[in-house]
């Protein structure tokens, strides 16, 4: 993910890989700070389908924690 801050709008979304075509769910739409706070909350096989989008990137939840 390129350089951003803790007060950078994202986009926390879940990406179902299971139903049909592949859904994504918005969990969170505002500061990343906050967008962290919430996938850390998240069950560990929920983790493993977030993504954080911002204007011009996006990068899956464990890749950005480094895990």
């Amino acid at each position: 993910m390129r350089t951003t801050y803790e007060e950078a709008t994202v986009r926390l979304y879940f990406l179902d890989g299971e139903s049909e075509g592949g859904a994504a769910e918005t969990l969170f739409y505002g500061p990343l700070r906050e967008a962290m706070q919430i996938a850390e909350n998240q069950p560990e096989e929920v983790q493993a389908g977030l993504f954080l989008a911002t204007d011009n990137d996006v990068v899956a939840w464990l890749d950005f924690i480094g895990g």
